[in-house]
């Protein structure tokens, strides 16, 4: 039957239900670091003080305890000591994934997507006792989901002004959702509508709460969406496709809806591009700045006192998510990059301290007010830049009028330049650090995660 005899929702549907990326060696192993990854970062964030109010928000009481309900299946808050319904869960890990801007990045949907579906899924497959291999098989999906969906909006949805974690996440954590929970074609068409009607999320919010809680709040949303489906609560039945589907609103009337299904699976979007593992806690536009100014820092370690001039270099568009100039706090300062190149510059490092909701130390404020925006429209990007099209050219110029250049097309931890399985790994000891044993042991569990048979079995006893 031919893509225009069947509803484009429909088709993407059946591919969700009938998919079996496991076969597939590499999505198996991109899943498992992915899994990894977010681990790190949510743990990271375990003590963040936005998660205490959004706890004040839905009333959880002091330390809830699953003993206390015990009738009531319930999942784990990652690094908080405590169980909440399935949807609250994935609410606050969802915002703990994503309190950092330490979680992953695709580039083909220009955003965070194990920072949704990962809370989504640990919550749900724990309520009922699923195992790795559902998960991971959900996870693939629900990646997959969302980049085809990226593609298919393009460049229009997010410079518009929308935070596509949030609008496509909702989509794609209900889509892995779906998966999961075992919903036929049918139901997952009604999951898929129902969170897309549910999407919203904008890039205003950048630098406050409001941020990463739109990856909690599109983890609750996809599974909320397959939980009302799963009983037969039903959507529109094409809520993607049309003059008044979510492409075409959120597309600004540009999107290219076969995008969604063409070449799915074929390969994993997964493994290639592939997931960005972050090695900085800051957004993602920065990092090709800080990769520059530590490279620059590293080599010639330049007297703060005596630079006169920075200049950051982009291509016209490429620091649109670096909505701040002058932030107050690190928090602030993951999204700035003359912060990001200043505390690079001074410290020689960027790592969890630097980005925390501490005032901007004052040396660190003077030279980031020394750093300069420029937009290049003449240099080439080169065929390796990641994302495609994007670089940045740090230029440090001293009072006695010596410079020194560093041009940046790949980040470290974009795919074309991964971190080592040991940077991995040491990323996940200092997220972890002054937790208790158990968790130092979770990456070897995670390594055979498809063969636990009870997703419960994965999190430590304590």
């Amino acid at each position: 039957m031919s893509r225009h005899a069947r509803s484009l929702t429909r088709i993407l549907a059946e591919l969700i239900v009938q998919s079996d990326p496991l076969n597939d060696a590499a999505a198996l192993e991109a899943a498992r670091e992915g899994v990894l990854d977010w681990f790190a970062s949510i743990l990271a964030a375990r003590s963040d003080c936005g998660a205490d109010k959004i706890e004040a928000a839905l009333g959880v009481p002091l330390r809830q305890r699953e003993s206390e309900a015990p009738h009531v299946p319930s999942s784990t808050v990652i690094g908080r000591g405590y169980r909440l319904p399935p949807p609250d869960a994935a609410l606050i890990n969802g915002y703990l994934s994503h309190a950092l801007d330490y979680d992953d990045v695709h580039e083909s949907m220009r955003g965070h997507p194990s920072a949704v579906l990962l809370p989504a899924l640990m919550a749900e497959a724990e309520a009922r006792r699923l195992g790795g291999a559902d998960v991971l098989s959900a996870y693939v999906i629900g990646v997959e989901t969302m980049c085809r969906l990226g593609l298919a909006l393009g460049r229009r949805h997010y410079e518009a002004g929308w935070h596509n974690t949030a609008t496509i996440g909702a989509v794609g954590a209900a889509a892995a959702c779906a998966r999961l929970i075992g919903l036929d074609a049918e139901k997952t068409v009604h999951a898929v509508s129902l969170a897309a009607t549910q999407s919203a999320g904008l890039r205003v919010q950048f630098g406050s709460d409001a941020k990463p809680l739109h990856a909690g709040l599109a983890a609750r949303a996809g599974l909320l969406a397959a939980r009302l489906a799963a009983p037969g609560v039903q959507g529109a039945e094409e809520p993607l496709a049309g003059k008044i589907g979510f492409l075409s609103i959120f597309g600004g009337g540009q999107a290219v809806e076969d995008k969604v299904v063409d070449s799915w699976g074929q390969p994993w979007q997964i493994v290639e591009p592939g997931l960005w593992l972050k090695l900085y806690p800051c957004c993602s536009a920065a990092h090709h700045a800080a990769d520059a100014a530590l490279a620059i820092r590293a080599a010639h370690a330049p007297d703060p006192a005596g630079i006169a001039d920075v200049t950051a270099a982009f291509p016209p568009g490429g620091d649109a998510a670096l909505v701040i100039r002058e932030p107050k706090t690190g928090v602030e300062g993951r999204f700035s990059v003359e912060y990001v190149i200043a505390a690079a510059l001074i410290h020689g490092e960027l790592g969890l301290d630097t980005f925390s909701d501490r005032p901007v130390d004052e040396s660190v404020r003077a030279l980031a007010r020394k750093v300069r925006r420029v937009y290049d429209g003449e240099t080439a990007p080169a065929p390796e830049a990641m994302p495609k099209g994007r670089f940045t050219i740090v230029t440090v110029t001293m009072k006695d009028g010596t410079s020194y250049t560093e041009r940046v097309d790949c980040p470290r931890g974009a795919p074309g330049r991964p971190l080592s399985a040991e940077e991995r790994l040491l990323k996940y000891e200092d997220a972890v650090q002054g937790l208790p044993e158990p968790w130092h042991a979770l990456p070897s569990r995670i390594a055979r995660l498809e063969r636990i048979a009870d997703i419960s079995d994965l999190l430590p006893d304590i």
